[in-house]
């Protein structure tokens, strides 16, 4: 497969609704997980915890609702993501993990999350915030 970058657009509850929204207009197939489906009950289950957009252009762009207990922030609902498989690209992830929070901050380290995946969150020298996940791994 190899690694992707993406854009990874947070929302404030309707990320089901923008990313229905962006399939209509760019088409293609949407992938949608909440965070009941991915162990986190409570009044916030049926928020979206991930969703994927791939179009027949190539375009991929993910999205999720802010998670309980964060701010959503207008402006900064935005980052890059890097993903890929944990057999394939896990060296290369997490080399750029590590590089990219070089005079960073990192937020979330960058191990093994309740959904199985290993995943990270950083904001880099310059401001950007970066996520990357390693599927499989």
């Amino acid at each position: 497969m190899g690694s992707i970058l993406n854009p990874y657009v947070a929302f404030d509850g309707d990320a089901r609704e923008a990313m229905e929204f962006y399939q209509g207009v760019l088409g293609g197939e949407l992938t949608v997980s909440t965070f009941g489906e991915s162990g986190m009950p409570g009044p916030d289950e049926d928020m979206v915890m991930h969703a994927q957009l791939t179009s027949p252009a190539g375009f991929t762009l993910m999205a999720s609702d802010t998670p309980p207990g964060m701010d959503y922030r207008p402006g900064e609902n935005i980052a890059i993501s890097l993903s890929g498989e944990g057999d394939e690209d896990g060296e290369e992830l997490r080399g750029y993990f590590a590089g990219l929070s070089a005079g960073g901050s990192v937020n979330i380290p960058l191990e093994r999350q309740a959904w199985g995946d290993e995943f990270g969150a950083l904001v880099d020298r310059f401001g950007i915030g970066w996520m990357v996940n390693i599927s499989g791994s």
